[in-house]
């Protein structure tokens, strides 16, 4: 996995600090000077070790006005360290750690995807022209289009990792993005739906209104890889993850149904209701496989019981939608 540069402002008299946890947690290389009463480190660590840094360094120093640290991506680093370097480190850790990026870094990363932005809002009305003219036409490489752009898979996996955290302010925020996202969607497919260019007929079209329970295990998988590939900071996995798992086009094809009166738009909006219960509640589980959880144990505690009745609350709708499935392919 990738370097990590941190870089991290103390008050000078806090110096020490900074250095018990370095010498808990050592740096791949590091460098230090003082101005204007500040110390200043500039670190590079390997992605999976940040955690394990910046968690000492908030429990001591989180209530320092100066107290700042700064993560960003390291493209690439010379000289390369040596292999003998890298075990030495690897060996000071009491226990491996994790493959993926810090849970800030993780957090900062899917705040983003959680907010409602004009860029947002343009992706998803573009993004359903896109889907409703594919399936109209009966054009898969134009629905897989559409596919790709998937600006409704960040909202969810937002909401996947604050039932994780039991953070219900990234919930709400989460929760907010992605029903905006719908409903605009919904309104442009309605709209859509009256286009003379939009054949009910096609086969795009009919395989967002067929469901079976192997779209269950399909859901579930790509929600996992989906989450895998934000633990591991490897946006370029996501593009694949986005066909497998598509959110707009059972929602487009719903809307398209739904203005012509046609009854496949319940079977539609059962598999966007089944994608999206799976895309949640395999994201949660793979977050909690990877050790994700609060820094502090009285978060963590009071997370768990959060993250407990949310996860029954998504296994729930999952059996529904599964009992739903089940009549619908029989």
């Amino acid at each position: 996995m990738a370097d990590r540069y941190l870089e991290v402002i103390v008050p000078a008299g806090r110096r020490e600090a900074v250095e018990k946890v370095l010498a808990e947690q050592p740096a791949t290389w590091s460098w230090h000077h003082e101005s204007a009463g500040r110390a200043i480190y500039r670190l590079l660590v390997p992605a999976e070790r940040v955690e394990a840094l910046l968690d000492p360094l908030q429990a001591r120093l989180a209530g320092e006005e100066d107290f700042r640290v700064v993560v960003l991506r390291v493209e690439a680093s010379l000289p390369r360290p040596p292999a003998e370097a890298e075990e030495a480190s690897a060996e000071t850790d009491e226990k491996p750690s994790p493959a993926r990026v810090a849970r800030e870094e993780l957090y900062a990363a899917l705040d983003d995807q959680a907010r409602v932005t004009p860029v947002f809002l343009a992706s998803v009305a573009l993004s359903t022209v896109v889907a409703a003219i594919g399936l109209g036409r009966d054009n898969a490489a134009v629905v897989i289009g559409a596919m790709v752009i998937a600006p409704l898979l960040g909202p969810n996996m937002a909401l996947s990792l604050a039932t994780t955290l039991g953070d219900p302010d990234l919930g709400r925020r989460a929760l907010r993005t992605s029903l905006a996202g719908m409903g605009l969607a919904l309104a442009v497919a309605l709209l859509l739906g009256w286009m003379p260019f939009v054949e009910t007929g096609s086969s795009e079209l009919a395989a967002r209104a067929d469901i079976g329970p192997a779209d269950i295990l399909l859901a579930l998988a790509a929600g996992a890889a989906g989450a895998l590939a934000f633990t591991a900071g490897v946006s370029a996995a996501l593009v694949g993850v986005m066909v497998a798992v598509a959110l707009l086009p059972p929602l487009v094809g719903f809307g398209i149904f739904l203005v012509r009166g046609d009854g496949r738009a319940l079977p539609a909006l059962l598999l966007l209701a089944v994608n999206v219960i799976c895309v949640n509640l395999a994201g949660v589980g793979v977050f909690l496989a990877q050790g994700i959880h609060p820094r502090t144990w009285w978060e963590a505690e009071r997370s768990k019981r959060r993250s407990r009745r949310a996860l029954a609350l998504w296994l729930g709708l999952l059996a529904v939608a599964a009992v739903l499935v089940w009549f619908a392919g029989g």
